[in-house]
Parts: C-alpha cells; sequence; structure tokens
C-alpha cells in the first residue's frame, strides 16, 4: 500500500445527492481518521454549503480554495474571499453561497471529544434523491451494488436497509441492518425510532437488534 497519494481537485469525481454538487476527498484517497470534502459553486448566487447545523455531531473547517462565498452562520454574513477560515461548532446553523463563479470551499469535521467513524455518506448520496423521491427499489438497487463492493460502511448499509424496508424487501433489510449495527453500535438506537422499519418493527430479527 502506497504511503502517500497526489490528486488534483479536478480529478476527483464530483457527485451530488440533488442539492450541492461535492467531490467526495475523504472516500476517494480512503481516509478514515477525519471527514473531508470539497463543494463548488459554479455560478454567482449558487449555494455550496447545504444549511445545517450539525447539533450534537461535528464541528467544521471550512477553507475557501478558490473564488469568493459569503457564509452565514446563525444568520450572520460573512465575507470569505479565497484564503479565508471558517470555523464552525456543533449546533450553528451555517450555509454559504458563491459570491463569485468557480467557488470552491473544503470542508474538514468531526465529532469533538470521539473517534471518526466514516459511514460512506459520501456513496450513498447520488441515491439520496430516489429515496426523497420515494423510489426505494431503486434506490436499494444502486446502494446495494455499492455496498457490495464497500461494505465497510456502516451509514451506507443502514441507508440501503431503509430503502428495502419501504420497498418491501424484508429479509434483505434486516441483513443490512445487522451488518450496520455490526460495523457501528449507534445505529442500534438509530433504528429503534426510525420510521422507514415501520413495516419490519414486528419481525423477530428486528426486535432482537433493537433490544441487543
Amino acid at each position: 500500500m502506497a504511503e502517500y497519494a497526489v490528486a488534483h481537485l479536478a480529478e476527483v469525481d464530483e457527485m451530488s445527492d440533488g442539492r450541492c454538487p461535492f467531490r467526495p476527498i475523504r472516500h476517494n484517497f480512503g481516509i478514515t481518521s477525519f471527514g473531508v470534502n470539497a463543494w463548488s459553486g459554479r455560478e454567482a448566487g449558487d449555494r455550496i454549503i447545504n444549511e445545517h447545523d450539525e447539533a450534537g455531531e461535528n464541528e467544521e473547517l471550512y477553507v475557501v480554495q478558490s473564488g469568493r462565498a459569503i457564509f452565514e452562520l446563525d444568520g450572520e454574513r460573512v465575507d470569505a474571499p479565497a484564503g479565508t477560515f471558517v470555523f464552525a461548532r456543533p449546533g450553528v446553523k451555517r450555509t454559504a453561497y458563491a459570491e463569485e463563479p468557480e467557488t470552491t470551499i473544503l470542508a474538514v469535521g468531526g465529532t469533538p471529544g470521539q473517534a471518526y467513524e466514516p459511514e460512506g455518506w459520501e456513496i450513498w448520496a447520488p441515491f439520496n434523491r430516489l429515496y426523497l423521491e420515494g423510489r426505494y427499489a431503486e434506490a436499494a438497487d444502486g446502494a446495494r451494488e455499492v455496498a457490495e463492493a464497500h461494505p465497510e460502511y456502516a451509514g451506507l448499509l443502514y441507508n440501503l436497509a431503509c430503502c428495502e424496508s419501504l420497498a418491501g424487501r424484508t429479509a434483505d433489510a434486516i441483513e443490512h441492518l445487522r451488518l450496520a449495527i455490526d460495523k457501528s453500535e449507534r445505529f442500534r438506537s438509530f433504528a429503534a425510532d426510525d420510521s422507514d422499519f415501520r413495516s419490519i418493527r414486528e419481525e423477530p430479527a428486528f426486535q432482537a437488534f433493537v433490544a441487543g
């Protein structure tokens, strides 16, 4: 295994969940100790960072790599030309827009006090639009193929299980949920309250997973 890797931003294939396009830097390099991705806006006015607050989860450092961005942090607007660092703690509502064409922001994040656990949300992203549109079987078909290539990602397996449950694929949903919980215990509590598993909630195997 090589001790280092080099890639230009343009060499990392862009992905999208239907909202803001991004380049999965962490996944591209196989980084397992921290999250890092690059988000771009093609035109001035494009939203680069989706509005979110990371409450109880990640603190994030944003670096404006090129162009110029406008951040909104708990309602306060911050001008951020290339070279600007913006740090946001969990709970701060944040979003960012391109102020100039071809603006790119690098985002680095992790949960304070916890070891980083890559969940594979980056490679789940292309299927999220299908999930949101209620096309669960299509999302499951695509995500299953990716999960077979990358079985290390608990979050990907969990989302696959959700789609399979919603698509009526009970046995597949239970098996992928089991694998997700085996890899990351926190998905046990997620499953307990997740309405996506309503159709399999009475299955003995599901109840055993939730009970631990």
